[in-house]
């Protein structure tokens, strides 16, 4: 008698603390858990940013989201760490540690967001092909690859440097500017051309939509989706064929990359239903690049734009939320 006495008493000590485990992942009522995911500093990412704020903060009860602004590096060494719990728009492509980080449990794939980025060398359209009703004439029609620049630079010009062109690279610290180096030199564009580092995206596309609006050639760095591509029309210069073997050496094009949605470790045990979400939460380059053309437009912020994307493209969350979510959120973008 005595030991089953004993024996029932464990098995109540174990489902209590079973129970308790399972709690742990829940949250409790008047407790908030604060969900951190990376701001590398870029408008897409920070669009996204603000649609999973509104998402996760109206939606649900009980989470609180914000974000750490720093480099891409210093915030995805944080999230190996877990004090960072999301990188919603990871160009995962770009980071040499990423299939080591993953296979060693450190770095988790949540989903894929936008499933047809591109990035690398742009020229407007009308250097190529001329725009009749703005009176531009084609002033490089042969132009098609990033070593045809080789025959241009006088296109190009270099205003500090009149002996060479001006290629515009993309920002210090991004890996995308490591590789578009060593293409640069690999193409012996470095013989003709200067390559300038403008140090943030907002001066690198200020000096793209100067060259624009005025008729101007230009040519540098871009990706999509991004406010310029949605508003200008600009042309991905060609590349020998994507190789993985080459591509950090900058002997190809950049691949057209999956941006993914990644976490720490931590996240999943964290906050479960936020996973969910997440798992569902896809975009598309074109519908991101119009909401950056309209933030532009209207000078709106990335909450706006956020609340506005999401009241015009209603359908979404359906596709990402159960209903009772989706209606919590509709409450709040719509009153």
């Amino acid at each position: 008698m005595k030991r089953n006495y004993v024996f029932i008493i464990f098995v109540l000590v174990l489902i209590i603390s079973i129970s308790a485990c399972s709690r742990n992942t829940e949250v409790k009522p008047g407790e908030t858990i604060k969900i951190t995911v990376t701001d590398n500093g870029w408008d897409s990412q920070m669009l996204h940013n603000e649609i999973a704020r509104i998402v996760v903060e109206n939606g649900y009860e009980g989470y609180k989201l914000e974000t750490s602004s720093g480099s891409s590096t210093m915030n995805w060494q944080a999230m190996i760490k877990g004090d960072i719990d999301l990188d919603i728009e990871s160009w995962t492509d770009n980071v040499v540690s990423y299939p080591e980080d993953v296979a060693n449990g450190d770095i988790v794939n949540v989903g894929i967001l936008v499933p047809d980025s591109a990035q690398g060398l742009y020229v407007p359209r009308y250097v190529i092909e001329g725009d009749s009703e703005r009176g531009i004439e084609p002033m490089a029609p042969d132009l098609k690859t990033v070593e045809d620049l080789k025959k241009y630079p006088e296109l190009f010009p270099d205003d500090e440097d009149r002996l060479k062109g001006r290629i515009y690279g993309s920002i210090p610290g991004w890996m995308a500017d490591e590789i578009l180096y060593k293409k640069y030199e690999y193409y012996g564009l470095d013989q003709m051309y200067n390559y300038t580092r403008l140090g943030s995206e907002a001066t690198l596309f200020a000096s793209l939509v100067s060259a624009y609006n005025l008729g101007k050639a230009w040519v540098g760095y871009c990706y999509e989706p991004t406010w310029i591509s949605g508003k200008l029309d600009i042309v991905l210069l060609e590349d020998a064929p994507y190789n993985p073997e080459l591509y950090l050496e900058g002997k190809c094009e950049f691949p057209r990359q999956e941006l993914k949605i990644v976490s720490s470790s931590k996240f999943a045990e964290r906050a479960p239903e936020l996973l969910e979400f997440f798992k569902k939460y896809k975009t598309g380059s074109q519908l991101i690049a119009d909401a950056l053309a309209y933030l532009d437009e209207t000078k709106s912020t990335h909450g706006e734009t956020a609340k506005w994307i999401l009241k015009e493209n209603d359908y979404l969350l359906d596709e990402w939320l159960p209903k009772e979510n989706a209606e919590k959120v509709r409450a709040y973008i719509n009153k």
